[in-house]
């Protein structure tokens, strides 16, 4: 399942513009260049440089933030894919415009570094706790929009009483989230082991007792003690509880709606602040997922070379077993938004469509690994077709919240992402 979460932030690098020029020559699988193309409107080859680019400037950017603190104020891609810097006004302000010169980047002087802008969100969140109920439940989120140089709000209804120092035109009117979908299998699981490589993207049922879901493979991997796993959403595992205990719900290789071989079982799932589960393979089926693979099921791969790094108007696909390959452009990086009853922190958003079924599916940046799918502002739609068209029509294009890989990683010394 998928969980849906709030309408697009109106902020940040929409859509690229660039005339889509298709290039077989490109090493990527036929269904990715068509995402990309379709959904970036760039060619095959745009897309591995605009995915290069939004690393190279990400890297700086760790280094002006321990450099310059008072004067660094973002990075991002603009809409030509070309990276941009943002410098306020401080201590090393000329040294840190003068590295990002040289780099190559662009430099933007903007009244507010981005440690300011921190201190912003984290006064809204401290308001917000001692805000009276009826208010505090109608806000969904809250993001620093480097773009505009301020910190964005996301809301169910217009008109809220906010604090001073949050811009109107940051405050976006939201629907609230909506919970996804599960699955009732055909078939009770068959026995057998199963063969074929299994990838990203590729679908499994998480079965436990009478509950079940349908849900996407993310990363495959292995743990500090060298177990093959799996790296998918934390809200795929239908009891949370019983992870990494001899109870723990198991998933089963899914055919359309039948269950077929048991995979492995929920070795760590994590679900409030964070959205992910760590798949412990079985050893019958370790050999499927030895693999750095992504794909569409059933259909030919990308293999990943890396683990990246959310920036803000880079490309970015997702794959999922309900609907394949889509792509779209990171418009806000960690940030907290509501879903359901919990708020989900440090997560990135792009403008991709995404149903129940494609959850803990893998996201990529050009050829690295990016994120987990976790919640979908269109998740109660059929097919992508229909909120697409809206979205065309009224700019509320579908919105993908995601788990960063980076934080998964961080927070499980040792667990590691197959890249070769």
């Amino acid at each position: 399942m998928i969980a849906a979460s709030a309408a697009i932030l109106l902020f940040g690098p929409t859509m690229a513009v660039a005339d889509a020029q298709p290039a077989p020559a490109v090493d990527l699988p036929a269904q990715l260049v068509e995402a990309v193309t379709r959904d970036l409107k760039i060619s095959p080859e745009e897309y591995l440089r605009r995915a290069e680019v939004a690393q190279q400037v990400a890297a700086f950017a760790t280094t002006a933030q321990r450099q310059f603190p008072q004067s660094f104020a973002g990075a991002w891609l603009n809409d030509a894919g070309n990276a941009v810097v943002a410098l306020a006004q401080g201590p090393g302000a000329d040294e840190a415009a003068t590295a990002a010169e040289s780099a190559g980047f662009e430099v933007r002087n903007v009244a507010k570094s981005e440690s300011a802008l921190r201190g912003e969100k984290t006064a809204f969140e401290n308001w917000l706790d001692s805000a009276p109920a009826e208010v505090s439940a109608l806000v969904r989120g809250v993001v620093i929009d480097p773009v505009n140089n301020a910190i964005a709000v996301r809301v169910e209804q217009a008109g809220l009483p906010l604090p001073s120092f949050i811009d109107p035109s940051r405050v976006v009117v939201t629907a609230p989230p909506v919970a996804g979908e599960r699955v009732d299998l055909t078939a009770t699981p068959v026995a057998g082991d199963g063969n074929g490589a299994l990838a990203g993207g590729d679908g499994y049922a998480s079965v436990m007792g009478r509950s079940s879901l349908r849900c996407s493979l993310g990363f495959n991997g292995t743990d500090r003690s060298g177990n093959v796993i799996n790296i998918s959403a934390g809200h795929c595992n239908p009891d949370l509880g019983s992870a990494g205990t001899g109870n723990a719900a198991a998933i089963y290789e899914l055919n359309g709606d039948r269950a077929g071989a048991q995979l492995g079982t929920f070795q760590k799932s994590v679900l409030g602040e964070q959205d992910y589960s760590i798949i412990r393979v079985n050893d019958n089926a370790r050999a499927r997922f030895e693999n750095n693979l992504v794909r569409v099921p059933g259909n030919a791969p990308i293999a990943v070379d890396g683990v990246a790094t959310p920036v803000v108007g880079a490309p970015v696909c997702k794959s999922g077993s309900r609907t394949g390959f889509s792509c779209g452009i990171i418009n806000g990086v960690d940030q907290t938004v509501q879903v359901g009853d919990r708020q989900l922190t440090q997560s990135f958003s792009a403008n991709i469509c995404a149903l129940p079924g494609d959850s803990g599916g893998a996201i990529v940046t050009g050829r690295q690994a990016l994120g987990i799918s976790s919640a979908s502002s269109v998740a109660d739609y059929p097919i992508c077709e229909i909120p697409n068209i809206i979205g065309a029509i009224t700019g509320d294009v579908p919105q993908l919240f995601a788990q960063p890989l980076s934080v998964v990683l961080s927070d499980n010394p040792g667990l590691s992402v197959r890249t070769n």
